[in-house]
């Protein structure tokens, strides 16, 4: 199931003509399914990587992607491929279908750094204690700044002058580190219709269990 990002906002997308020089950033959040996910969701979210493809290709205008960057992924080529089919098929089928064209994908994390910053999360989800709590969170926030530094780096020093990329990743994570990407790269957001049709699903599905808890 996904999880709905705490913050949404929008950026104005750079002209095409502006957008002829520099970097380009193409940025589509990053969904996933799981076996025991409804059917409702999953037939949105076919729907949505079919518009995603189709939007990424409609980005080609302004440049052809030669790089994918994809969240939790710490392998290149193949290595990395097999990773991103073991999270999610339909992710993979995506990423693939641009491998098979010629596009590199990249190795976007650092392992150990996402390892602890799981790990600390998971400590988060279970601790009881207030002030064990505040003492983890505190290990939490500091390992995700870290991940999110590498992660910028990683983008900003691989993505050359003149090249255009993907970047998968959970929005509310490219909106925390967004900033801090250079100057130089245009970022173009690919939202199409179906994700805010998920969107709508995900508030939904949480208030009926809230409503559900209270009776």
């Amino acid at each position: 199931m996904m999880e709905m990002p705490k913050i949404l906002g929008k950026i104005e997308k750079p002209s095409v003509e502006k957008s002829k020089v520099g970097k380009k950033l193409y940025c589509v959040p990053l969904l996933f399914s799981t076996k025991e996910a409804p059917q409702d969701y999953v037939k949105m979210l076919d729907q949505y990587w079919d518009q995603v493809e189709e939007h990424v290709s409609n980005l080609e205008k302004v440049g052809v992607p030669v790089k994918i960057y994809h969240e939790i992924i710490f392998s290149t080529g193949q290595a990395g491929l097999q990773a991103i089919q073991r999270q999610n098929e339909r992710t993979y089928q995506f990423v693939k279908s641009k491998v098979d064209k010629g596009v590199s994908l990249e190795a976007l994390e650092d392992e150990k750094l996402f390892k602890e910053y799981m790990d600390w999360g998971m400590c988060l989800s279970v601790v009881r204690s207030p002030d064990v709590a505040k003492k983890i969170l505190e290990f939490y926030r500091n390992a995700e700044q870290r991940r999110d530094k590498h992660i910028v780096k990683r983008i900003n020093e691989t993505l050359k002058e003149g090249e255009s990329a993907i970047l998968l990743m959970r929005d509310e994570n490219r909106i925390r580190i967004q900033p801090r990407f250079s100057s130089d790269i245009h970022v173009f957001l690919v939202q199409p219709p179906a994700l805010n049709d998920i969107y709508r699903w995900a508030r939904n599905s949480v208030a009926k269990t809230v409503e559900r808890t209270k009776n």
